[in-house]
């Protein structure tokens, strides 16, 4: 089997699409950091719309940009790379100048808003991923995959950072913020076109992962696969929604613990993942993401033994558990669309990749209310829910 366990610096940049296409994506999620925590706030706080309102209509703008994944799909398979990176983009533009152009109380203009800006997010990680597997191939191109997501998440934690040290600026400061957005999202539009890049016929892989014949064009069915990634995914939302609810509610611990597991996580998965991905490139995909799974279990029994600690010691715990469930979601990220990448027939890869975004966008909608649904049931409830939920996939995916 072929490893790649340290590519060098400018490698990966190739491997990743190129220096223009890594300051597009850096670019993108710099302007996403700033304004996709907030969202929420400004329909609240700028709009004055009421909360429930505006989280439907963030909920409507998610499901939009899940229905339109299979048309996203269908375009890549017709050999688009760049210019679906690039539409994704610049879909979130129109988003952002909807939501500037929103008068106060205009619930339909910033369901609009969110509607954009949801098909934007959800067509991004499909056509990323789909134009890394053009430029890339074999572990060369996971690793690639691991690189584009360290850098969006150390761009996203910058650009949260600067939205949350300008919220003292009250409305003005999120209308300006909402306004960076929209700049950084056309720049990196334009960057990521100019990247030129269309698919090439490919070669037959010789992953141990891949599919034996890339060549049919029929789309792969991977019902188990796709079925363990929606319960994989809930690892994504555990240090944003799961753990700042226990600290807070049940332990009654500072809100600092929370944002310091938060801080944690991103700094974890800037610096390990391309590392750790490149180390786990000696093993199959498949049992590193069986690996990943059994590694989040375990992180989910550890939230419920911290838990039992009560106030006190039971936030340090939590804390100190949140490393082992950044692990897991290190080694997820790293095998999960790399994985999809190698059972994808070669013509088809686009609706391959658009089905699985599919399964990973239905998990993140689904996640945050079982989170929240479970939670005043108990820590037993959460997290032993989790546990047997998450070790079901982790056995799905091994056993195929």
């Amino acid at each position: 089997m072929t490893t790649t366990t340290g590519l060098r610096p400018r490698a990966l940049v190739r491997a990743s699409g190129g220096p223009r296409y890594a300051v597009a994506l850096a670019v993108d999620a710099l302007g996403t950091g700033l304004l996709r925590p907030f969202l929420l706030l400004y329909g609240v706080t700028v709009l004055r719309l009421s909360a429930p309102v505006t989280g439907v209509a963030m909920t409507v703008g998610v499901v939009a940009g899940l229905v339109c994944m299979p048309a996203v799909g269908r375009w890549l398979d017709r050999g688009a790379r760049s210019t679906v990176v690039a539409a994704s983009m610049l879909v979130r533009v129109v988003g952002v100048a909807l939501l500037l152009a929103t008068p106060e109380g205009n619930t339909g203009l910033f369901a609009a808003a969110a509607l954009f800006l949801g098909v934007g997010n959800q067509a991004w990680p499909a056509a990323h991923a789909a134009l890394v597997a053009t430029v890339a191939h074999g572990r060369e191109r996971d690793t690639a995959l691991a690189a584009g997501r360290a850098l969006r998440n150390g761009a996203l934690g910058v650009g949260a950072l600067i939205a949350t040290a300008c919220l003292a600026g009250g409305t003005t400061a999120l209308q300006a913020l909402a306004a960076v957005t929209g700049v950084a999202y056309l720049g990196a539009a334009a960057l990521a076109w100019s990247v030129h890049l269309h698919a090439r016929p490919a070669t037959t892989s010789t992953d141990a992962d891949a599919d034996p014949d890339p060549g049919t064009g029929a789309v792969p069915r991977m019902r188990a696969l796709l079925a363990a990634n929606v319960i994989y995914v809930f690892c994504l939302n555990v240090p944003e929604i799961a753990l700042p609810l226990i600290l807070v509610t049940q332990l009654h611990a500072s809100p600092v613990w929370s944002a310091a597991v938060f801080v944690a996580n991103t700094v974890l998965v800037v610096t390990l993942q391309v590392p750790v991905t490149a180390f786990m490139s000696r093993f199959p995909r498949r049992t590193v993401l069986a690996l990943a799974g059994v590694v989040l279990a375990l992180s989910y029994l550890g939230f419920l033994a911290a838990a039992s600690l009560g106030p006190g010691w039971g936030a340090p715990a939590v804390a100190a558990v949140s490393v082992v469930c950044t692990l897991g979601e290190i080694l997820y990220a790293g095998s999960a669309t790399a994985l999809v990448t190698a059972l994808a027939p070669t013509r088809v890869l686009g609706r391959t990749l658009a089905r699985f975004e599919l399964s990973t966008g239905l998990g993140l909608a689904v996640s945050p209310a079982a989170i929240t649904a479970l939670a005043p049931h108990g820590p037993a409830a959460l997290w032993g829910t989790l546990t047997a939920a998450t070790l079901a996939a982790a056995s799905a995916v091994r056993g195929r």
